[in-house]
């Protein structure tokens, strides 16, 4: 029953979508060359499944992502601590990062490769990079924007460092670490894919790119596919992290 209710409120749309281009493309009101109907699109699917290159692609995708998102996400938190404790270091480098994070992340790949190599690491590193600056502008905005009052209240009441961090910082931030994970996270599955798509031999940057030299047009829109559900189970998958982890944001007041 909770299935059907969340389908008829989240997924209908999409639903719909798909009916009507299935129709359009049965009765060539589009070109199926270039607009194959979803049940051949899902035939596909399950073709590569079973060969298992949808799974081989998707992993590697799915490493590449996780390794740099996961370094940049330590990097940044790091980052935003210390900014946040010296004002010197952070008008110092607020330049630095403005300009880092206004720059095409692909611009610097040639860059990263000139000082790794031409590797699997500079491609984590770039997506780390990316990841690592959004991370500190949000963090470091999330502390400084802490209601003062409420520091000092704590501080007031006896509260040390420690339980400043823990009951004051944390519980004000939250909210919006969250929101920076979950846009890092989507910052760092397009970077891979991006990355993939110029400089690799596997990925779904690498799957997309060799199905359009190929003219395997099913093929390409599956790649998509898989990249878009991707970044769909994984907003949803942070989402439910959040949810019982900052209860009381959805409270009434």
């Amino acid at each position: 029953m909770k299935t059907v209710v969340w389908f008829s409120k989240r997924a209908w749309l999409v639903a719909l979508l798909l009916l009507c281009w299935e129709a359009m493309s049965k009765f060539r009101l589009l070109d199926p060359l270039f607009f194959p109907p979803p049940s051949v699109l899902l035939a596909t699917l399950g073709s590569l499944t079973r060969t298992g290159e949808a799974g081989h692609q998707v992993m590697c995708t799915l490493e590449r992502t996780g390794a740099g998102f996961g370094l940049g996400v330590v990097c940044g938190a790091a980052a935003s601590a210390i900014l946040v404790l010296s004002a010197t270091l952070r008008q110092a480098s607020q330049p630095l990062i403005s300009a880092l994070y206004a720059a095409p992340r692909l611009t610097l790949l040639p860059m990263v490769m000139l000082l790794v190599g031409v590797n699997d690491f500079a491609r984590i590193l770039l997506v780390a990079l990316g990841t690592a600056l959004l991370m500190t502008i949000q963090i470091s905005d999330a502390i400084r924007a802490v209601n003062k009052d409420y520091v000092d209240m704590a501080v007031n009441y006896g509260a040390g460092r420690a339980m400043l961090i823990r009951k004051v910082y944390l519980p004000a931030c939250l909210p919006q670490i969250f929101t920076a994970l979950r846009l890092s996270f989507s910052r760092a599955l397009v970077l891979t894919i991006s990355v993939e798509l110029l400089n690799s031999e596997d990925g779904l940057g690498s799957m997309i790119w060799t199905s359009w030299q190929t003219f395997s047009i099913e093929k390409l829109y599956v790649s998509i596919a898989l990249a878009g559900a991707l970044g769909l189970l994984f907003q949803a998958l942070f989402h439910g992290i959040e949810k019982p982890l900052v209860a009381w944001r959805d409270q009434p007041a």
